[in-house]
């Protein structure tokens, strides 16, 4: 008994020697797998139904958030709120209606339109099949006949072929231009100045169902940057399953088979007119609507006046319209997850009169899977000034193991970016992990060579680009990323803790150093 005693009051002084050379670590203690666990699983529920931007979800991710931070007791910094509404617009192109012989027709699932034209309504009595769409000397489906103002059908990606599989056009087994250069056929047509091109694309159909609602979706950018309307849009193109081909072949008498196999054996184009009616009405449309960052203010003390954000993004891709929900449980729960539980530790320790002596800033970003938009909005509408702003922390993606390190190391986390800016940082960053969670620190993302150049890809540009020294924590891609299948059982929750220990530490460190990181390296 007396040796346990012993035992413990060993163990005691050591870990109160610990604390005493490293006040953090008690504040650390404080990131725990119970309560990322209940954040990360709320964050994730099909309640928040993958909070997508401009859905329900979304926004009541953000009441979660903002609720989380008041009962931290963080200050609200946006004239006495926790959010700052970040103005979006939705350009996409859409169709409204899309008929032929009075049969209506899906975009996204037969058929995807493109274009750049305002909505309008288009109307006809018939459609000009041109075989190929080839209008070549050897070769041409079009010679001879008037396409301006038409509606023109074409098959897009092949060339007629004989028997034994040598091209019409170039007599070998090598086949042409018309079929191995990207939109060559359309730009031709185009010369014609049609009304609009059905182009019937193989594999089209596979295409559209692994995508999903992400075909059609169109583009998100933030209100204050709307470009201009096109004053010279061009000409409607409708790429189309063999569906709609074989619907549209049939009012002609004949079907996608019956025409190729025509075509190759003559060796010549069966070009004709099809008498059927055509309605659509289809055009760009732009949607506006606010989502908001989420920001909860912890000031310091003695640097108070210096910032230093720590954030995550909260938005995913919600759920799309055939009602399948993407949870992101890791992409990006985790990384929301772990705002909230450094800003529970770092609340703790300024209760107990430990605070740090610069500002933290902790922010959960909007619409970033729309092109980081809620954190471009920040760094152009600050709440503080930037020149006050010292390191962005940005927590992305940190509750997986990745495929490299998945028969290896599970102790690790990427640390992305810390010195592209700053090697006091890189310093810091460095020590930190020396003195809390001791994880394989991969730099594979620093390197300007890396395909994925995720440098670039993550909220912390946005800080970067204006000249804060930052960091980019991730845990790296996995098969789940951007599914369905990012789901809550999949997250590792005690390396997760020890990144986000690792994490706190970091930003402990730059919170309470005499000074804050030199700008004194400009790295690609």
């Amino acid at each position: 008994m007396k040796k346990l005693f012993s035992l413990i009051c060993l163990i005691s002084s050591i870990y109160s020697c610990a604390v005493a050379q490293n006040p953090a670590a008690k504040y650390a203690d404080l990131i725990t797998e119970e309560s990322s666990r209940k954040h990360l699983t709320i964050l994730a529920s099909a309640d928040l139904e993958g909070r997508g931007t401009g859905q329900k979800g979304g926004r009541l991710a953000t009441e979660y958030i903002a609720n989380e931070f008041k009962k931290l007791g963080l200050t609200p910094p946006v004239a006495g709120k926790y959010f700052q509404p970040v103005s979006l617009l939705k350009n996409s192109y859409q169709v409204k209606s899309f008929k032929i012989g009075g049969r209506p027709f899906v975009n996204g699932q037969d058929l995807l339109a493109l274009g750049n034209n305002e909505l309008k309504s288009i109307d006809d009595k018939e459609i000009i099949f041109i075989g190929y769409g080839i209008d070549d000397p050897k070769y041409s489906d079009i010679q001879g006949i008037d396409l301006q103002d038409k509606i023109v059908m074409l098959i897009n990606n092949k060339e007629p072929v004989d028997a034994k599989g040598n091209s019409v056009i170039t007599g070998t087994t090598k086949l042409s231009e018309w079929s191995t250069v990207r939109n060559k056929k359309i730009r031709e047509v185009l010369k014609h100045k049609p009304k609009l091109i059905l182009a019937y694309t193989e594999d089209l159909g596979t295409w559209l169902e692994s995508a999903g609602d992400r075909a059609t979706e169109g583009r998100f950018n933030l209100a204050q940057d709307q470009t201009a309307p096109e004053t010279n849009p061009m000409p409607i193109v409708v790429n189309i399953t063999d569906h709609v081909a074989n619907y549209i072949l049939n009012q002609g008498k004949t079907s996608l088979a019956n025409i190729t196999s025509k075509i190759n054996q003559s060796q010549k184009p069966q070009s004709f007119a099809i008498n059927t009616s055509f309605n659509a009405q289809l055009g760009m449309v732009a949607e506006q609507f606010t989502d908001p960052n989420v920001l909860g203010l912890l000031e310091g003390s003695d640097l108070k006046d210096e910032i230093i954000v720590i954030g995550g993004h909260y938005d995913h891709d919600g759920k799309s319209s055939n009602g399948t929900i993407f949870p992101g449980a890791d992409d990006n729960a985790s990384g929301t997850t772990a705002v909230l539980e450094l800003a529970k530790a770092f609340s703790q320790a300024k209760a107990e009169g430990k605070g740090p002596r610069r500002s933290i800033l902790f922010i959960t970003y909007a619409a970033e899977e729309k092109g980081l938009l809620g954190s471009k909005y920040y760094t152009e509408n600050p709440v503080f000034p930037l020149e006050n702003t010292v390191t962005c922390i940005n927590i992305d993606m940190i509750g997986r193991i990745d495929d490299k390190h998945l028969n290896g190391n599970h102790n690790y986390i990427h640390s992305i970016g810390a010195d592209k800016l700053s090697s006091e940082l890189a310093r810091i960053n460095k020590e930190a992990n020396d003195k809390s969670s001791k994880l394989e620190l991969d730099f594979m993302y620093d390197n300007p060579k890396d395909p994925m150049r995720l440098y670039y890809r993550s909220d912390h540009y946005n800080f970067a680009s204006k000249g804060i020294p930052s960091i980019f924590y991730f845990s790296g891609l996995h098969p789940h990323y951007h599914t369905p299948e990012d789901t809550v059982d999949k997250i590792d929750f005690p390396i997760m803790v020890k990144r986000e220990k690792f994490i706190f530490q970091t930003a402990w460190d730059v919170a309470n150093s005499a000074t804050k990181p030199a700008v004194d390296s400009k790295k690609d």
